[in-house]
């Protein structure tokens, strides 16, 4: 008893309130946990990682509780004001923080309203792509919001940045200048989530290189080459220059297969063959297989086989696979129809005489 009248009593309320704030945030988060069951069984989704929250509030609680509850302790000034700034920084840590957090789980939960790896995931990859450039542009600006805030308690700081802004204004022009591209560069982002040329998983062409988008970032684009290189490419490569995407609207697509061939060739077999391949493979989606004559030169003719896939990676094999056929077909049952080169001798008559 002696021990605890020996403690001053502005640090015994302090401790108190400590104490007070800890079993307040106990009772907050059993009232969360009970929330959050009763929100996922009337979504019916037990996927949203709520819990998340859990850790930035409970970094943001102390603060909070302590500056509605200093004016209720009677401190020096010499005392106060050092704790009022470490408090004010320590909540503007922990708000963004916990902005943060909120943006990963609101986006889990628009996502968990779509299956991203069914067959037809369009839409779901359309979602994906905003919501991850959105995410990405509001935690840059969160931020540095928390950043700025965080300068600004700092008196001279302060003071430093007012004048600078008041006197210096050739200087800010010039930053602008200099800040010119990066700043291009993050509204080619945001315009990237808004039009979407790209999306998550598109198959695309880009500098002659066949492959899907991995990852889009405010700054860059990852495509994942079909060797499983990555390709790195600015973002405003897709804004100002042309490129192929495949799965723009859908993901079906034709495939060509040329087969050269000799002039005696009997096209019919070849197509019925070609037509008999394609139905014995789960490669082809039973839309189009044609072949035609599509050139002629004075040695061989074109012959274009033209089939359907669901998808880029079904019409390569696809390809492929019709090609190897189509060439055994021929060396087995027509092999005089592989590519000849002829050569006529003509019998000199001045010589015969």
């Amino acid at each position: 008893m002696d021990f605890v009248q020996s403690i001053p009593k502005q640090l015994l309320i302090l401790i108190l309130v400590i104490i007070s704030g800890v079993l307040i945030y106990i009772i907050f988060r059993h009232v969360l946990n009970k929330w959050f069951a009763r929100f996922r069984t009337f979504i019916e989704e037990e996927k949203i990682p709520f819990e998340q929250s859990y850790v930035p509030l409970r970094f943001l609680f102390p603060p909070l509780f302590l500056l509605l509850t200093l004016p209720l302790i009677d401190l020096s000034l010499s005392v106060r004001k050092p704790l009022d700034h470490m408090l004010s920084i320590w909540t503007i840590i922990g708000v963004s923080w916990l902005l943060l957090r909120l943006f990963n789980i609101m986006k889990m939960f628009i996502l968990s309203r779509y299956e991203i790896s069914v067959k037809d995931n369009l839409e779901a990859r359309r979602i994906s792509t905003q919501l991850d450039v959105i995410q990405r542009v509001l935690g840059f600006l969160v931020i540095l919001v928390a950043v700025s805030s965080i300068l600004m308690t700092f008196e001279k700081v302060r003071q430093i940045g007012v004048s600078i802004l008041a006197s210096a204004g050739i200087a800010g022009i010039i930053v602008g200048f200099a800040a010119q591209r990066s700043i291009a560069t993050l509204i080619a982002g945001i315009q990237m989530a808004i039009t979407q040329p790209i999306r998550l998983d598109d198959v695309v062409i880009v500098e002659n290189e066949w492959g899907w988008i991995e990852e889009i970032t405010l700054t860059y684009v990852v495509v994942r080459i079909w060797d499983q290189r990555r390709l790195i490419v600015p973002i405003t490569f897709f804004i100002e220059r042309p490129f192929q995407n495949w799965t723009r609207k859908t993901a079906e697509l034709l495939g060509i297969v040329f087969i050269y061939a000799d002039y005696c060739t009997p096209i019919d077999e070849l197509r019925r063959e070609l037509e008999r391949i394609v139905a014995e493979t789960p490669l082809w989606d039973k839309r189009v297989a044609k072949m035609q004559v599509t050139n002629a030169t004075d040695k061989t003719i074109e012959l274009r086989a033209l089939v359907s896939a669901e998808n880029s990676s079904n019409a390569w094999e696809l390809r492929c696979l019709v090609r190897e056929k189509l060439i055994s077909f021929l060396q087995q049952n027509y092999p005089e129809s592989l590519p000849l080169v002829r050569v006529g001798f003509e019998k000199d008559k001045s010589f015969s005489a």
